[in-house]
């Protein structure tokens, strides 16, 4: 079956290019079964290329396999071929961006049903799923990197879905822009890697990578550099306050691209790379004090919005935040369970926010909602599920993942821990929230809007009801020893990351003190969803309008503590005067000025000698007369 991974991406290709040229000649249902059928072909082929990796991992063999298509650039002694890798770690992301992209593609057929450019949409979907599978599948740096410029254009496009309204298309050229700061840390990331290795492969510079010293200067360079580009894909401080924006696309798009797969592109990349970046213990540093903090401030932001899809956006950049603490601390693969499950649970959650958001005329304001859960049982059904996951309240998903991260926290720096352990407060607070202002209590809508509740058709709803079985059962992948687990995640990535556990100190944290930061977690989630019921249940209380002056932090909290306009103050407008002088005196003045000036003293200049040429034949006599003399007595005055 590996021969026949190139039909993975080629699948999605040829749906983009079949509704991309007959989005305005095929009707709705062709092109969303053409769409979603496409991703499907796709999961379809993965689903047996993971079934192929998993019988050589459980034949003890390491089953990574790497498909040669054909040499793309050769230059003297460089040589960068498309070629494919199908390991553990790309099989399970090909299972999520495929299976997760077929459900939203599902999805959209009812969601975007009556949008004009239905399409347009569709084609868009399958063209970022495209260069999703390449990111993923690329055995070497620059596939990688086609595919990582591939999704951000893709979100550009996706963001800016609806271009008429301007808000709409700002937060796309936000999101492209301050992408665009992060790529370039790869692309010059790409060029240190050749200077050093002399190879793009990933077998080649990983393998060399591990025969280098801890704390090696060059692979400090590659990593901080690398570590610039996740920040921007992944949405880490300083550069995440683009994807709570791009909460402007349509809800499937929040889905897809903000919780399931581009946003954890740069925690797959660091994954991929984990030697060069365990060799490196001051990058692991900055990326578990970044990744710490996001998920604190994040959280933090999320608790006062009212805006169900920023609710989620905010929570998405903290839970990767958790994602990054996890690599910073060594965690590899409790980061990369994380992946995995928060895929589950946000992508339910956003899709059943859309749900919410259908029933509702497009109103997103929780505080304009309540009492839905009559209207919309099954939503209600799946999206508890999503929160009592996200929040870490076992037996389900998030609680798994979120206190391995956790646990290698513990170990590496107790205060490491105790932030994290913060922010998973702040988390199942702000999720509670949500689910209470929005299904609890009594209609706050329009007479109009209550006319109007009702469930979502099943192309909505079959979605929401898989991705809840797996946010259930999805923790169950990888349980701890210590609750007679068998840890099956991480040996079956252990080919991926066998390099980095070699040289990297042991994880080592006695089954009583798991069982106390278990308990602790678990309490205190239950303990948050018991005091956000009591203030947004039982005492009704919702929030207020956004004029009325609350607490200095609530304040805080509501404007987002004032970072976008910290950035706008510091970085936006001094740009922005900076290219106006630019424009005005460097541009307009000089440049201009000298150019214009040139060809205004030729015209004047024309203008004179044109009297000249008078007609009058004396003239011209006398002139040649004078033009003689005037030789005359150049000569005489040269003898």
């Amino acid at each position: 079956m590996i021969e026949l991974v190139w039909l993975v991406p080629l699948s999605a290709l040829v749906g983009f290019i079949i509704n991309g040229l007959g989005q305005n000649l095929l009707p709705k249902p062709v092109i969303g079964i053409i769409g979603s059928g496409a991703i499907l072909v796709s999961f379809a082929v993965s689903c047996a290329l993971f079934g192929e990796v998993n019988a050589a991992r459980q034949a003890g063999e390491t089953g990574v396999f790497t498909y040669h298509l054909f040499d793309w650039i050769s230059v003297g002694s460089l040589n960068f071929s498309l070629s494919f890798l199908v390991d553990p770690l790309s099989a399970i992301m090909l299972l999520i961006i495929t299976g997760i992209g077929f459900l939203i593609h599902l999805y959209s057929i009812s969601y975007m049903a009556h949008d004009a450019g239905f399409g347009k949409f569709f084609a868009y979907l399958n063209l970022f799923v495209f260069f999703m599978l390449l990111l993923v599948l690329g055995s070497n740096y620059l596939v990688m990197f086609i595919g990582w410029e591939g999704v951000g254009l893709c979100s550009y496009l996706l963001i800016g879905f609806w271009y008429k309204n301007s808000s709409y298309a700002a937060a796309a050229k936000k999101a492209f822009v301050m992408n665009r700061i992060g790529d370039l840390g790869f692309l010059i990331a790409v060029f240190f890697i050749i200077a050093t290795f002399g190879s793009l492969e990933f077998s080649t510079v990983l393998g060399q990578a591990a025969q280098m010293s801890s704390g090696d200067s060059t692979l400090l360079v590659i990593t901080l550099l690398l570590f610039i580009a996740a920040t921007g894909k992944s949405a880490q401080i300083p550069l995440f306050t683009w994807l709570p924006d791009a909460m402007a696309g349509p809800t499937p798009v929040s889905a897809l691209i903000h919780a399931a797969t581009m946003v954890t592109a740069g925690i797959y990349m660091i994954a991929r790379s984990n030697i060069m970046f365990t060799l490196s213990p001051v990058t692991m540093q900055i990326i578990a004090v970044v990744g710490v903090c996001t998920a604190l401030l994040a959280a933090l932001i999320a608790i006062t919005q009212n805006d169900i899809k920023k609710v989620l956006a905010y929570s998405t950049v903290s839970q990767l935040g958790y994602m990054f603490l996890g690599l910073g601390v060594g965690a590899f693969t409790g980061a990369f369970f994380h992946v995995l499950t928060h895929a589950f649970f946000k992508a339910l959650l956003f899709l059943g926010a859309g749900s919410v958001i259908h029933a509702m005329s497009n109103e997103q304001d929780m505080r304009k909602m309540g009492g839905l859960k009559k209207s919309l049982p099954i939503t209600y059904a799946t999206m508890l599920i999503g929160t009592i996951a996200i929040a870490g309240i076992p037996p389900l998903s998030g609680f798994f993942s979120k206190d391995e991260i956790l646990a290698y926290a513990f170990v590496h720096n107790p205060i490491f821990w105790g932030v994290g352990f913060l922010a998973a407060l702040c988390t199942a607070f702000y999720m509670f929230r949500l689910l209470y202002l929005t299904f609890f209590g009594k209609f706050r809508g329009t007479e109009e809007q209550r006319h109007h509740l009702h469930e979502s058709p099943w192309q909505m709803t079959v979605p929401l009801v898989i991705l809840a079985l797996l946010a259930v059962v999805g923790g169950f992948l990888n349980v701890p020893e210590a609750l007679n687990g068998s840890h099956w995640l991480a040996n079956f990535l252990t080919p991926v990351f066998a390099d980095s556990q070699a040289v990297a100190q042991p994880f080592h944290l006695d089954h009583t003190t798991e069982y106390i930061l278990m308990g602790i977690s678990s309490l205190a989630a239950l303990v948050m969803a018991f005091v956000a019921y009591s203030k947004y249940v039982k005492r009704a209380d919702i929030p207020q309008d956004d004029g009325i002056q609350q607490s200095l932090l609530y304040d805080l909290s509501y404007r987002k503590f004032y970072i976008d306009e910290i950035y706008d103050a510091l970085i936006v407008r001094p740009l922005d005067a900076l290219s106006k002088f630019f424009y005005k005196v460097v541009d307009r003045e000089a440049i201009d000025g000298l150019v214009n000036g040139v060809a205004n003293f030729f015209i004047v200049s024309g203008r004179g000698i044109r009297q000249l040429q008078s007609g009058h034949v004396g003239f011209y006599i006398f002139m040649m007369v004078v033009g003689v003399i005037a030789i005359m007595l150049y000569g005489l005055l040269n003898l």
